[in-house]
Formats: structure tokens, sequence, C-alpha cells
């Protein structure tokens, strides 16, 4: 028995827009391009580029720009609905600011044929979030059954806490979704170990997309690093590496692979290792 599907992550650049029409031909090349997988993932904060459509002055304001982006969102949702079911295909958007209240949270947005599915916040804000931003975390998680997999999503910061994964994984999540916005090769590879980390102890898929190159208006996402790629447990039923799929560094595209979901139950109950099962056993440890 086989539940394979295809897997794309996107290494994505930031452009400026003059207009809304701009975006929309950009994303839809984008989503062509990966028309032929199931399931596509793009990077935290990839929706900030539609700041430009306010212009430079306010594209270069951090809290001016947040609300911008945010005026856009039932125009995106409705792009992202239109192309999902295009292509029948399921897309965790960019993503970007949402306001609630007086301060936005980082939201994800997840499509797929059918339409909107829902969306994960972010649940742990870096220091440039809290002290600059003053973007707000949301807690809560949140459980995506699909015709793709069941899957969760743990945007950037949030795959450096293995607690947020284990909840994920206890709670049959198969593929975890990993956006990323990073400006060092430091920042980049502390969301990659974590999320090969975040595979190995839950054995399952982790897919990794994150925002690569510069942006000179926009002081938030001026620098960009990072490679897209789709990990899994080295324990057995995958690459010795860990590494299904991955790509440059910096350079931006898609990266693919294809993914037999069998495999992640396979791992967790027939691994070479059994860190998922044996996982309760590191609770019960103490100092001596």
């Amino acid at each position: 028995m086989t539940r394979e599907i295809k897997i794309a992550a996107a290494a994505y650049k930031f452009d400026w827009f003059d207009d809304f029409e701009a975006y929309r031909a950009k994303l839809t090349r984008w989503v062509e391009a990966a028309a032929d997988c199931d399931l596509l993932v793009f990077p935290e904060y990839g929706a900030m580029e539609l700041a430009s459509l306010g212009g430079r002055e306010i594209a270069g304001d951090l809290e001016a720009s947040l609300h911008e982006v945010a005026r856009h969102e039932a125009a995106r949702d409705a792009l992202h609905i239109e192309l999902a079911a295009q292509h029948g295909i399921h897309i965790l958007a960019a993503s970007g600011p949402y306001f609630a209240g007086s301060r936005p949270f980082n939201r994800a947005v997840l499509f797929g044929p059918e339409g909107r599915i829902g969306h994960q916040d972010k649940q742990i804000m870096t220091r440039f979030e809290r002290e600059d931003w003053n973007v707000e975390s949301a807690p809560g998680l949140r459980i995506f059954d699909t015709p793709v997999g069941k899957l969760g999503v743990l945007i950037c910061y949030d795959s450096e806490f293995p607690l947020l994964a284990r909840q994920l994984a206890e709670a049959g999540v198969e593929i975890i979704l990993t956006p990323s916005c990073t400006d060092t090769v430091a920042g980049f590879n502390r969301v990659r170990i974590g999320a090969m980390a975040r595979a190995l102890e839950s054995q399952c898929i982790v897919v990794h997309s994150p925002t690569v190159g510069t942006c000179d208006w926009n002081p938030a996402i001026d620098e960009n690093r990072g490679t897209a790629a789709i990990y899994a447990p080295s324990d057995g039923f995958w690459p010795e590496t860990g590494i299904l799929a991955e790509g440059e560094m910096d350079r931006p595209g898609w990266v693919k692979a294809r993914v037999d979901l069998e495999k992640v139950r396979q791992s967790r109950e027939d691994g070479r290792v059994l860190p998922f099962a044996h996982w309760p056993e590191s609770l019960s440890s103490e100092i001596i």
C-alpha cells in the first residue's frame, strides 16, 4: 500500500508590484511551475511584498507596511482559492500580518481545491517581532486532516521548540510545514537544524520553505538567506541523510519530492530507532 504525494517547497524572492495584477501574475507563474505537485508550501512573511502596493513611503515603514499588507487579505485569499481549485492542489500561502485587534498575528493560511481550509498563527515570536515590530503570538496549534495527509504548521522560530512538534505528532500529524524568513545564514541554519530534528524525533516529513534574496524597500525583509528542502527521519525507511530534496543556497525556485506517507507509519512502528514511541521515556529521567 502506498499513499504517495508530491510536495513542492518554495525558495521565494520578494518583488516590487505597482498593482495587484502584477502580484496575481507572479503567484500564478509560481503555482503553475509546481502544478505537477499535490502540496505547495510558500514561506513566512512572503506576503510582505504586497506592502509595495502602498508606495515607497508606506512600504519602507515597519508599522505602515503591516497594515498595507493586511489590507489585501481578501484579494490574496481569493487568488489562492482560485489557483488551488484550478489546479486541484493544496497550498500553504506565504504568511503575513493578520489584525484581530490592535496588533497583528503572523498567520499562514492553508487552501485546498474546495477552498480555504484554515490557518495557523505563529506561536513564539522572535526578538525582532517582539521588540521592534510588535507582532504578537496567538497560542494554539491546529491540525489539518486533508487528502494529502495530516498536516501541521510550525512557522520559522516555532520549529526550534520540540514540544510544539511533539503535540502535532501525538495528534497524528504526518507532515509539518515550516515556512521561514531569516536574514542570516545562522538564522537559516537554526530553522534548518530545528526542522531536521523535528523530522528525526517525530519520525515525520518536514517541509522547509524560506525567503531568499535582498529587498531594498522594507527593513523587515531586507536580507533573506536560505534554501528550500524536504526532510525525513534517517531511520531506515528514508535517505541516510534525512534529506529528500534540497535546493541551492539563496537560489529562488521550487524544490520537489515524492513522498509515500505510508512510510511515516512504518517509521513510527518499525524504524531502526523509535524516538516517536520512546519519547515518554525522556520525560521520566531526572538529574541525580
